[in-house]
Parts: C-alpha cells; sequence; structure tokens
C-alpha cells in the first residue's frame, strides 16, 4: 500500500472532482425516479448534496497541500496566492453569470432573480459573491455559485489560518472561534429585516463560510499530516473504502431526518446539519487519505485519463448543470419531442419519440452538460488560466516562477 512521497500532483483527486459534481446533479434531479423508487431510496439521493461537502474538504486539502510550507506573510507572496486564486475560479464564474443574467433579460425567467425588482444591484452582488451572505439572495443568478462564496472566504482566511497554526501553534481553536462568531451574528442579525443577512440558523450554517469551516479544517489537517509523514503507512487499513462507506452512511442518516418547513432535504434539519458539518467531512477525509496512500481500483479508474478531463472539466459542469443552460437543453428537448410527434402524424406512424421520457431526457442533459464543460474548458477556461498566471496581474509575473504553473495547482 505504501506509495512514492508527496508530489505536486495526484490525478486521482482531480476524478474526485468529478464525483462530487455528479453527485451534486443527482441532488438537484433525483425527482426525475419518483415512481421508480421506493420514497426512503429517492430521499437518499436528494442528500447526495454531500458532493459540496467533498469539494469543501477537497480545497482545504489542496490550498494547504501547496502553500503550508512555502507560506510567507509578504505583501508579494498574498498577491501571488490572490492571482493564483482568481485565475482558477473567476473567469469562467463570471463569465457563466453574466450569461445567466443575459438569459434573464430575455426570458425575464425570475429563477436567476427570485422576484428581486433590481436585477443589476443583483448581478453586481452575484459577480462580487456577497449575495452569499443573504438568504434573500444566497441562490440568485447560478443558484449553485453560493458555494463559491463559501470557498472565496476560505482563500482569504487560508493565510491567516497558517499563520496562527505556524506562529502561534493555535490551529483546532480557530474553527470553534469561527463556528462561535457565526452563532453571535446569527443572534444579531435575526432580529435585523436586512434581506436575510445572517438571518437564520440553518442558513448561515449550511450556506456560509462561517458555517461550514470545519470541513475546510478537516482538510486543512489532512494535509498537514500527509506534508508531515509523507505518502508512507505501516497498516493495512483500507481506508479508501472505509471512507466511501461512512461518507454514505452519513447520507443516509441525513435521509432519514425530517424536512424543516420551507427547506428541501435532512441536511437542513439540526441532525442533518451536525452530520453534514461535523460527521461527514472526516469521512471525506479518510476517504481522500485512501485516494493518497493506497493503490485500488477505484483510485485507479480515479486518475484515468478521461475522468482527469471530466474532472478539470466538473467546476464548469457544476456551474452551468442546474439553472440557464439545463433550461436552454430542457426547452430543447421539448421542442424536438414536439417536433418528432409532428413527423409521426405526417408519416401515419404510431411511434415512441426518443424524447418523451423524462430519464432518457435527464440522460441526455447529463451527457450533453459534460460535453459543453469539457469545450468550455478547453476552450475557455484553461487558456484563461494560463494567461493571468503568466501575466503581470496584481504581481508581474517572473520567469519559471513554479507558482505560474497552472498544470500543477488545482
Amino acid at each position: 500500500m505504501a506509495q512514492k512521497p508527496v508530489q505536486n500532483y495526484i490525478p486521482a483527486l482531480t476524478g474526485v472532482r468529478a464525483l462530487a459534481a455528479y453527485l451534486v446533479f443527482v441532488s438537484h434531479y433525483y425527482y426525475v425516479f419518483d415512481d421508480s423508487f421506493p420514497h426512503i431510496v429517492q430521499r437518499f439521493l436528494g442528500e447526495f448534496h454531500i458532493g459540496v461537502s467533498i469539494f469543501f474538504v477537497l480545497s482545504g486539502f489542496l490550498i494547504t497541500y501547496r502553500y503550508y510550507n512555502n507560506f510567507h506573510l509578504t505583501a508579494d507572496w498574498f498577491k501571488q496566492y490572490l492571482k493564483n486564486r482568481v485565475a482558477r475560479i473567476y473567469p469562467m464564474y463570471a463569465i457563466l453569470t453574466i450569461c445567466a443574467f443575459v438569459y434573464f433579460f430575455i426570458t425575464r425567467d425570475e429563477s436567476i432573480t427570485k422576484g428581486y425588482q433590481n436585477p443589476i444591484a443583483l448581478l453586481v452582488m452575484n459577480i462580487t459573491f456577497i449575495r452569499g451572505f443573504f438568504y434573500s439572495f444566497w441562490d440568485t443568478g447560478i443558484a449553485q455559485g453560493w458555494s463559491l462564496t463559501v470557498e472565496e472566504c476560505f482563500y482569504f482566511s487560508a493565510p491567516l489560518i497558517f499563520l496562527i497554526a505556524k506562529k502561534y501553534k493555535k490551529f483546532y481553536i480557530q474553527p470553534v472561534i469561527i463556528t462561535a462568531f457565526a452563532i453571535g451574528m446569527v443572534l444579531i442579525f435575526s432580529q435585523v429585516d436586512w434581506y436575510g443577512f445572517f438571518s437564520n440558523f440553518p442558513f448561515v450554517m449550511l450556506f456560509t463560510f462561517f458555517g461550514r469551516c470545519f470541513e475546510f479544517f478537516v482538510g486543512v489537517q489532512l494535509a498537514r499530516i500527509v506534508l508531515n509523514k509523507g505518502f508512507e503507512r505501516t497498516n493495512k487499513i483500507v481506508y479508501t473504502y472505509l471512507g466511501f462507506l461512512l461518507i454514505f452512511l452519513c447520507v443516509l442518516v441525513m435521509a432519514f431526518q425530517p424536512i424543516p418547513k420551507g427547506w428541501a432535504a435532512g441536511v437542513e434539519s439540526p441532525a442533518g446539519i451536525i452530520v453534514n458539518n461535523y460527521f461527514l467531512c472526516i469521512a471525506v477525509a479518510l476517504f481522500f487519505y485512501g485516494i493518497l496512500t493506497e493503490t485500488t481500483v477505484l483510485k485507479k479508474i480515479l486518475a484515468t485519463p478521461f475522468v482527469e478531463l471530466l474532472g478539470k472539466s466538473s467546476y464548469i459542469f457544476y456551474l452551468i448543470h442546474l439553472g440557464w443552460m439545463y433550461n436552454l437543453i430542457h426547452h430543447g428537448t421539448e421542442w424536438l419531442n414536439e417536433y418528432a410527434f409532428e413527423l409521426y402524424d405526417k408519416w401515419g406512424v404510431d411511434w415512441h419519440s426518443p424524447f418523451e421520457y423524462d430519464k432518457l431526457n435527464l440522460l441526455y442533459a447529463f451527457i450533453l452538460l459534460n460535453a459543453v464543460a469539457v469545450l468550455l474548458f478547453k476552450t475557455i477556461e484553461e487558456p484563461l488560466n494560463h494567461y493571468i498566471r503568466k501575466s503581470n496581474f496584481l504581481i508581474k509575473n517572473k520567469a519559471r516562477n513554479p507558482d505560474n504553473n497552472s498544470a500543477q495547482i488545482k
């Protein structure tokens, strides 16, 4: 089971991104299978939002793994760090968010604005990630983009987390303080009617960094362990499959929780929040530790070039799988279904349309969304990523600067 020492890039972890994105996809469209599975299976599939938790733990691990040992809290270091983060996250998010609002101005589809009367202000709030702090706005624009507000909060916090951990030897107290801050903010602002700013516990605990910080800290701690001990292991525990099993045990527990009024899944219940925020992430970390230190069939699959490509494009897939892009595909399949039956009427035949079945249409959408994601990754995201890293944005580019090797910074 032992593997070679620390390496800069781990293909299987890129493959994990695809797995996480697809779990989120299932959680948003499980209702298509309502007539096919028992209720508890539907509830189980509805809790596959756990892909977001996988992303959060993975972000905590990768940022720490990449930067912890060469961390210097100087202006130049922070500019280079911020430049890398902007190159990785922002261009595609900004482009797709603008497209979402263009779609709104053309179609007047209020799923983009949730009825808010000032779409320009809402666009600004989406572009700047501010919407993620307001219960009234968190799911506007690209609804699933709320998680990027959480990610950006971690990115900005990571250097300070590293500083406190390394210089002052205070690591474990940090998530406690951040969570206490979240609780205090809710106690204060739940009494203030300001567009739902930190207005209730389920929102803050599930949709803000302050509520979900523990997941990132678990990823940070996993990276600290790996950086200290490497990939060498003496015990024979198969962490990959143990972690995988525990992940879905957490899903099952959440599936049995009652869904609070006004919410959509068991994760929003008190027990669901505890399982999702504090137990699931530990199971994810065990799974990652197995991926890092073991050679398993699952790891080999996740590291194949095809799955790795899906992982690299999974960020775009995540951004387009719900919302305006999916709506266009859905309307397209509806039009094709009507057109097929018009042709059948002309031909005088009584055939089934390949677009009359919701389950098949979902499969078509899944395949097409992946194809679009790969295309956008290859033609826009990856070139922009390289261009920004090699540019003089924020800080003058240095020749042969390893921090600008975007293939190694995920």
